[in-house]
């Protein structure tokens, strides 16, 4: 048995939801051969992926998506393999609890944690975005690479998307040399555009805390700020704000695919590989993934659908545990998913069902091994 499943967000880890499944199994069919692989999609818990997977712990002192300084860790193996999760310095957890910073909100800490992971020795960057406090477009952390924005008067301009109102010059020169010896790898499930109705500020401002005015401000200050970097650095700039993936983590995609020559590739295929999801699958005879919600977006590069789509082509049963479930039997079948068990099941109430989320995941997987394995 392979399980592989993500995180149940606000509960488990997915290191807990692989232990917890596994004892469940071993409830019903004592001895049985369990393997874990831990996965993440880009998002937050894309370090902790890494790390369950053997990576070395790194942290670093940065600034946080208020200006407050943050402990953050990414993740780096010996072969220079470094995964840097932008959540980690920027991310939505890290502001005060129900204190939203819409328009300053800024990336700054995460390019110093890219900084970091390159004076650890990184030389190809595993770059997970999600789950940030930010809609800056990435400026915040080229700055921190050592790009300039300046406003007219030749001061630097404000931290936060609301800050590149007053963008004037754009000065790429001077970003860290070394990110051009580094392969850097974008890592998302989020395939929107800069800018526009289906961009970062209309689909995940209000989520960050944007108000209706907020998010047109943000939308008409990345558009400005993209065509500044045009002026800075070429047609790249325009190209790239409506390539997918730009409008990741806030527009953190466009900086990177912009100022960082990044690979935008799918979140969850870029982790499988990094984490030996495939040397594990060959020695699978049944795979158990899952998160926290399996729904519509589970379809669209999560997780679980990743996993289920290399488990199909490998010839491999899949199933999957969620916290709960909002997808037809249809449309698990259509994902490669042969059954799914929801902790909604057990317990109703959301509160409940979070807080015992553990014994439930176990109740859960052993009802699992019941029908599929006894």
């Amino acid at each position: 048995m392979l399980i592989a499943a993500d995180k149940f967000k606000g509960s488990l880890t997915a290191v807990e939801v692989a232990e917890h499944v596994t004892a469940g199994l071993r409830h019903v069919v004592p001895g049985l051969d369990v393997a874990a692989v831990p996965v993440a999609d880009g998002g937050d818990g894309t370090t902790a992926a890494a790390l369950a997977a053997g990576f070395a712990r790194h942290e670093a002192r940065v600034t946080g998506p208020t200006g407050e300084p943050v402990t953050a860790t990414f993740a780096l193996r010996e072969d220079g393999t470094a995964v840097v999760e932008m959540a980690e310095a920027s991310g939505l957890q890290l502001l005060p609890k129900g204190v939203f910073a819409p328009l300053t909100a800024t990336t700054y800490g995460t390019g110093e944690l890219l900084l970091a992971a390159l004076d650890a020795g990184a030389t190809s960057i595993v770059f997970g975005v999600g789950g940030s406090a930010t809609t800056d477009g990435g400026a915040g952390m080229l700055a921190a690479l050592g790009a300039r924005f300046l406003d007219a008067s030749g001061a630097p301009v404000g931290p936060g998307g609301g800050g590149l109102r007053e963008l004037a010059t754009a000065d790429l020169s001077g970003l860290d040399p070394r990110l051009a010896r580094t392969e850097i790898v974008l890592a998302s499930d989020v395939d929107n555009p800069l800018t526009g109705p289906k961009g970062a500020p209309a689909v995940y401002g209000p989520q960050k805390g944007a108000s209706e005015a907020d998010v047109a401000v943000l939308d008409a200050a990345l558009a400005h700020f993209a065509e500044v970097l045009e002026r800075a650095v070429g047609p790249k700039a325009a190209e790239y704000a409506l390539a997918p993936g730009a409008g990741a983590a806030g527009g953190i995609g466009y900086g990177a695919l912009v100022g960082l020559d990044a690979a935008f590739r799918p979140g969850i295929d870029v982790m499988l590989d990094v984490l030996g999801f495939a040397p594990a699958l060959a020695r699978a005879t049944f795979v158990i993934t899952g998160e926290g919600s399996l729904d519509a977006q589970t379809l669209h590069g999560k997780a679980p659908a990743g996993v289920a789509a290399a488990a199909r082509k490998a010839g491999i049963e899949v199933a999957a545990v969620c916290g709960r479930l909002q997808l037809s039997q249809e449309a698990l079948a259509a994902a490669g998913i042969r059954r799914a068990y929801a902790l909604a099941d057990l317990e109703p109430d959301p509160a409940r069902s979070m807080a015992e989320a553990g014994p439930l995941l176990e109740r859960a997987a052993a009802q699992l091994a019941r029908d599929f394995l006894v």
